[in-house]
């Protein structure tokens, strides 16, 4: 029933697709570029002869709050090019009154400092690209932007070498940027790029792009960028190879093991091999991931695992070729999973990724990683191999297989001897990407494991300046058995027994909202209602469990935002389930409950920021009392100092268990220049019973070259005695061949 429904669904909103007229932005939008006819010194002040008859890309249109008009600060952007580098700078006219949130390379804080972005799309595609952000204290941020249905994603974690210089002014700031072509993926063939130009006007708290389109839509939406128009298509890029060797050493000391001092030294390599000038081989040799910031503990009061992102950077980049399947419940293949069993790294032997586009339309992924054997994990061979085909315009065809085989067998160690995945998804987005449809189907292949191992879903999903609305359908059985991907509601913890049971489950999932923009001059930008629903049905189509949530949103024109949620859920439990820790489990039987939240966001652009929440209610057949927030005080530019605070008390009758679960972050980040950083965290989590301490320095003593020193101790937070502690540095030389 659920693929005749998903086939109908498809063919209907296809039908509705093609109905649709969008403007098509790359005829409305041209910049013409023409090689420079001078040097070009890269020092932030645009008065070389090489931008002399260069012409600006001006003006630029209200994105944020209003997305109509020229934008009140003027812009002036111009892009051209030599033998090795692709060129852009901007004048970027102010009051001198500027916000720097942090001098940090890819801080989290670029799009609340005063910045600009070029966006760039190579392929012109409208499936992948990169951003290169540069704020006014000359702070890099670059990343990836992938695209998924009608939306897209940047992530700042991919990372490559290239250049940018600022100079400062009464009036204005300016920026240069050169960006190797060796640093780019592009078809030396494609004489038309798509790009776009993102400003962010702290001053005014307005954000402005080179191209109009709705609000509803991010500025680094592919969908809206314009054509740039070379005077002759770019020569492939010199120097096809990168090497990046490593070493690395420390010292640890494992307490709770009464275990002595150890001391280690190791060395690696990473490669990058440019096969063409759109297909990329990555190669690592004994990879260390010692440098890899932490992750930001959460409390957990779901009976599920919950998601933390890959961070590893041998798999980010073109990491959507593989990761962009699935839907947000079910992620047939996830990376991070290669490398870590149980939360425990296990050490990687060498690995191989060859990814990019095959041609204008077909973009492909194969990976490889052989892992050691351990004293608590077999050696794994881990493949896959992944194809976007574009179709129908925006339209996408996708193909992923995944297979984990045992290569070593630990005695004592049990694991499946191997573990597959196969699927294929169809998604149509229409062409200014307002209307998403989607059908996938994956299935598993274990040992005696050939039925109920499936995964079906449909999506569909409408958004524009005035609302949206959607909705998911999803069917997993009980079999899909996915090592390499993330399905966490398919294991449920019998706490009466003491073990996980794989239960599937068919999953309804509507959505809508709507967005009321007030007049120009009002205290308000945006505000609407939204309401979102799952409702999870077993396997037989009994119920299991319904979330129905209706929330409130005010966004303010001074960037503070205020969130109101009502939730109810019903649930039954199908296992004994021990949510606190109490003396007996809560038995299988059904519960309904429901709390609110109350959330106040202040405006980022102040010294001191932050934001409060509460959320109080039922819990199951208990109480819930929850709350806490966070306070930031920027020392601008060199300093970022902060605090947050959770607390949720729980309190069930009888023996169920009651209990404070107390979270406690703090975050001390010093920018001692635009190359040299020293991060702190603070973490005091009683629900994991750590406390935690992260201390990284970090060198950037040449382009994409650096020097960590990482500093890390746990201690258990009943009594606060230590568990372990350690230091490690890791030196990196990025050598271009």
């Amino acid at each position: 029933m659920l693929k005749i429904f998903t086939t109908n669904l498809l063919l209907l909103f296809t039908l509705i697709g093609y109905s649709q007229t969008v403007a098509d932005y790359q005829s409305n939008y041209q910049l013409e570029m023409n090689r420079s006819k001078g040097e070009i010194i890269l020092d932030g002040v645009l008065d070389d002869e090489g931008w002399k008859e260069v012409k600006s890309a001006s003006p630029f249109r209200n994105h944020w709050p209003l997305d109509t008009g020229v934008a009140a600060a003027h812009t002036e952007v111009f892009v051209t090019y030599d033998e090795n580098f692709f060129y852009v700078a901007a004048r970027l006219y102010d009051h001198g009154e500027r916000i720097i949130q942090s001098l940090k390379r890819d801080s989290e804080g670029h799009w609340s400092s005063d910045a600009f972005t070029v966006v760039l799309d190579p392929v012109n595609q409208r499936s992948s690209g990169f951003m290169f952000g540069v704020n006014a204290g000359g702070a890099q941020m670059e990343g990836d932007i992938t695209s998924k249905g009608g939306s897209v994603e940047g992530s700042r974690n991919w990372d490559n070498k290239w250049y940018s210089e600022i100079a400062q002014f009464e009036d204005h700031w300016s920026v240069e940027i050169a960006i190797p072509f060796k640093s780019l993926r592009y078809n030396s063939s494609n004489t038309t790029w798509g790009i776009n130009f993102i400003r962010n006007d702290m001053e005014r708290n307005e954000y402005s792009t080179w191209t109009e389109f709705p609000r509803n839509f991010r500025g680094i939406n592919m969908a809206y960028y314009g054509a740039l128009r070379w005077d002759k298509a770019p020569k492939p890029a010199n120097g096809k190879v990168v090497l990046i060797p490593y070493t690395s050493g420390g010292v640890s000391r494992d307490f709770e093991e009464n275990e002595p001092s150890k001391g280690s030294i190791d060395v690696g390599t990473d490669a990058k091999i440019a096969i063409t000038s759109t297909l990329n081989l990555d190669l690592t040799v004994n990879p260390d991931f010692s440098n890899i910031d932490v992750d930001q503990q959460v409390t957990n009061l779901e009976r599920f695992s919950i998601f933390f992102p890959e961070r590893r950077n041998f798999f980010l980049e073109n990491s959507d070729v593989f990761s962009n399947f699935g839907s947000w419940g079910v992620r047939p293949f996830f990376s991070r999973q290669i490398g870590i069993r149980d939360g425990s790294p296990i050490p990687i032997l060498y690995g191989a990724r060859l990814s990019g586009n095959i041609n204008k339309g077909l973009r492909i992924g194969i990976l490889d990683v052989q892992t050691k054997a351990t004293d608590e994990a077999n050696a794994e061979n881990y493949a896959v191999a992944a194809f976007h085909q574009r179709v129908l315009g925006r339209s996408t065809v996708r193909g992923l297989f995944a297979n984990r085989q045992s290569t070593e067998e630990v005695e004592g160690v049990f694991q499946e001897v191997y573990n597959r995945t196969a699927g294929g998804e169809f998604e149509y987005v229409s062409k200014g990407g307002k209307l998403t449809a989607r059908t996938m189907a994956h299935i598993s292949m274990n040992p005696g494991k050939n039925s109920d191992n499936g995964f079906y879903a449909a999506t569909l999903d409408y958004n524009d300046r005035r609302g949206f609305i959607g909705m998911d359908l999803n069917s997993v059985g009980r079999n899909f058995v996915a090592d390499m991907g993330f399905t966490p509601r398919l294991h449920n913890y019998d706490a009466a027994l003491d073990t996980t049971v794989r239960m599937g489950y068919h999953l309804v999932n509507p959505w809508m909202g709507l967005n009321f923009f007030p007049s120009d001059n009002s205290k308000i930008n945006r505000h609407g209602p939204r309401t979102w629903h799952m409702i999870w049905l077993n396997e037989d189509g009994s119920f299991q469990e319904r979330r129905s949530n209706f929330a409130y949103n005010i966004g303010f024109a001074n960037r503070s935002n205020t969130f109101f949620r009502l939730a109810n859920t019903d649930v039954r439990l199908p296992v004994p389930t021990d949510l606190v820790g109490g003396d007996e489990p809560l038995p299988i039987d059904r519960y309904n409950f429901t709390n609110f939240v109350i959330n106040h966001e202040t405006d980022s652009r102040k010294k001191v920021s932050g934001n409060a929440f509460i959320n109080f209610g039922e819990f199951y057949n208990g109480t819930r009392l929850g709350f806490g927030g966070t306070v930031n005080l920027r020392a601008q530019p060199w300093g970022n100092f902060g605090i947050s605070y959770t607390q949720n008390r729980i309190e069930l009758p009888g023996n169920y268990g009651s209990t404070d679960l107390i979270l406690i972050g703090t975050q001390a980040e010093v920018s001692f220049s635009n190359k040299m950083f020293w991060t702190s965290f603070l973490q005091y989590n009683t629900q994991a019973g750590n406390f935690n301490i992260n201390s990284r320095f970090q060198w950037r003593y040449k382009p994409m070259s650096d020097l960590f020193i990482v500093y890390s101790e746990n201690y258990a937070t009943d009594g606060l005695n230590v568990k372990n502690r350690g230091i490690v540095f890791k030196l990196t030389y990025w050598l271009n061949m």
